[in-house]
């Protein structure tokens, strides 16, 4: 199955007091080439997931996207036992002082000590270990890079069949210049005869027979059946690297540079105003191909 470099596929997490959400998205390029934006503090999480994209993904300029951040609503109140120590202490020599001089206090609450200043602290949540945070990373990623890899196959599928469709419609105008072949031999021996007859009335002892060489080596150098012959050829040949599937577009690439260098040929070489136009769509179609071709994994 063909896949295109084209994908994306976002998701969100959670673990502990963690919070995430993260993306990977892609578009064509030569080679494949991976580029992270994410935590450099989460120890060993690019290294797995540049090991797992490339173990999916042979072409494409990719970009992975990690954003995390930690729930601090989680925290509470939190005992100063040093602050208490230090009002409990003060009260029991506030009670001492006033005992001594005959006055007896009022017996203090609990309540009451916890509300002096710094007795209580709010606490944040503990600082939690990222061994299993990068484990819960891990495991949601394989389900990420699953639905990246879905939308790039089925991007694959529509470029597929947009190929085929262009393949059939260069092998129908390479069939129609094969039908003009016979038409176009005879107009050009007709026009060579016409020449020839100029040459010789006007040549005046020129050899007849090393004239008609010339011509006839012009008439097989504008021939233009192998040029509709390897036409054929590329056809057969795309068509076989489709159905192969797989990473096959650098060979798709060449093949249409061969595919235009065989087009140019027949345009040079035409002579006939038929040919010259079939030569002109088929370079026309070539171009719109190779570009759906760059697409292609």
């Amino acid at each position: 199955m063909l896949r295109s470099m084209t994908g994306f596929a976002s998701a969100t997490g959670s673990f502990d007091q963690y919070v995430w959400s993260w993306d990977i998205r892609s578009v064509n390029g030569k080679g494949l080439d991976l580029r992270f934006r994410m935590p450099d503090w989460i120890e060993g999480l690019e290294t797995a997931l540049r090991k797992e994209i490339a173990a999916t993904a042979s072409r494409g300029n990719v970009t992975c996207s990690l954003r995390i951040s930690r729930d601090e609503s989680s925290g509470g109140l939190k005992l100063n036992a040093a602050q208490a120590g230090s009002v409990l202490d003060a009260l029991a020599e506030l009670e001492t002082l006033a005992l001594d001089r005959g006055i007896s206090l009022q017996p203090s609450r609990a309540s009451d000590v916890l509300a002096m200043r710094g007795v209580l602290d709010l606490a944040g949540p503990e600082e939690p270990g990222t061994s299993g945070l990068t484990e819960a990373l891990l495991a949601q990623f394989a389900t990420l890079l699953a639905a990246f890899d879905a939308m790039r196959r089925s991007e694959g599928v529509a470029l597929g069949a947009v190929l085929e469709g262009q393949l059939g419609e260069i092998e129908a105008l390479v069939d129609e210049a094969a039908g003009l072949l016979d038409a176009r031999r005879d107009d050009m021996a007709g026009t060579l005869r016409r020449n020839l007859a100029k040459v010789m009335d006007g040549a005046g002892g020129a050899d007849a027979d090393r004239v008609a060489q010339e011509l006839a080596l012009i008439a097989v150098k504008s021939d233009v059946a192998e040029e509709i012959d390897r036409l054929r050829a590329h056809v057969a040949a795309a068509r076989s690297l489709l159905g192969d599937g797989g990473a096959v577009g650098r060979k798709l690439d060449f093949l249409m540079q061969e595919f235009n260098r065989e087009a140019n040929t027949l345009c040079s070489k035409a002579q006939h105003g038929e040919l010259t136009r079939i030569g002109l769509a088929l370079k026309v179609l070539i171009d719109r191909m190779r570009e759906q071709v760059q697409n292609v994994e």
